[in-house]
């Protein structure tokens, strides 16, 4: 592997690693998978893409801040990342806003189809639209269990072998502690 591809490659998947920590410790997250062009071997990807399963009544400020975050953390380095988010029955429901205030009325280029119904939900689903086989079985799932359904490259298969590392606690904590939360939240 060449020296510029590495560092790009690397860059986008010590962000993705940071986002699965932090959403992680969220409650309304359920699930977080990784896809996109980083599970291939194009040596440049423009950005990561995640996709993040949460509860059907989740407050998505939480989350949507982390996106920001990210988005920001790669932006600086001329790349970028989507955060994709579905429900708890594998339906797609949109991007996590890009907008610190998310409300109707705010912003006018907004192209979200319902802005502001749901804070920080970006349904812009005329723009894009993930398939409904990718929602359903997503190439690698990193979290709560790490589930591949594709053959990733060397350095993705580093990333999950990261995700374990004892000093991980949020991961190893939440990971527990979510199947707990998600059957309670299933029997309401």
């Amino acid at each position: 592997m060449n020296e510029g591809r590495a560092n790009v490659r690397d860059r986008l998947l010590e962000a993705a690693l940071w986002f699965v920590q932090l959403a992680a410790r969220l409650s309304e997250v359920q699930r977080i998978a990784l896809m996109g062009s980083i599970l291939s071997d194009r040596p440049n990807p423009k950005d990561v893409d995640l996709l993040v399963y949460v509860a059907d009544d989740a407050d998505l400020a939480s989350l949507a801040s982390a996106a920001r975050r990210l988005q920001g953390r790669l932006q600086s380095q001329s790349r970028g990342a989507d955060v994709f988010l579905a429900d708890e029955r594998r339906h797609y429901l949109g991007r996590t806003c890009s907008w610190k205030l998310c409300r109707p009325g705010i912003r006018t280029s907004c192209d979200a189809l319902h802005c502001g119904r749901r804070p920080h939900l970006h349904d812009d689903l005329a723009t894009i639209r993930l398939p409904d086989s990718l929602i359903a079985a997503p190439p690698l799932e990193l979290w709560p269990v790490v589930m591949r359904r594709c053959q990733v490259p060397a350095d993705v298969e580093r990333l999950v072998s990261r995700l374990h590392e004892p000093h991980n606690s949020a991961v190893e904590q939440t990971a527990g502690s979510h199947t707990l939360a998600a059957a309670a939240h299933r029997e309401r």
